[in-house]
């Protein structure tokens, strides 16, 4: 069996602040933006990997009203997904990012597990983790 990763999904509020994090700080490629109703699906993607992408729809878009009414209310806690992501030189790439205004959570450590990482939240909440495998 030959399975591999296509898409993730994140849920965001605002497409506009959510485009300037991942395009801007994290220099991801939009993919696709599609409008329809009140609902919009922007995927974006790291530029060395066209065949993943990172779908960022409307927070609560297709579900019933009470469960779109929940999960506004766990994304404003940034209590919903989030993303691990993976980088060569995780210092540098914090200092890229933060650089740029971003909400850190997390400055670059070394975890027991065996990596080095980093965390910040994108705007809508959701967190997005950087790590780097050990050297070892």
């Amino acid at each position: 069996m030959d399975i591999s990763v296509r898409n993730t999904f994140l849920e965001v509020d605002d497409h506009e602040a959510a485009l300037a994090f991942y395009r801007d700080a994290l220099g991801f490629e939009v993919r696709q933006d599609v409008s329809w109703e009140d609902a919009r699906w922007l995927t974006v993607g790291p530029p060395g990997q066209p065949e993943f992408g990172i779908v960022l729809n409307t927070v609560g878009v297709g579900r019933p009203p009470e469960d779109a009414e929940a999960l506004k209310a766990l994304l404003a806690k940034g209590s919903l997904a989030g993303v691990v992501l993976q980088t060569d030189d995780v210092d540098a790439t914090f200092e890229a990012i933060r650089a740029t205004g971003a909400d850190v959570v997390q400055e670059p450590m070394d975890q027991p597990y065996g990596v080095r990482d980093c965390a910040f939240r994108d705007p809508a909440g959701n967190e997005v983790r950087i790590n780097q495998p050990s050297k070892g």
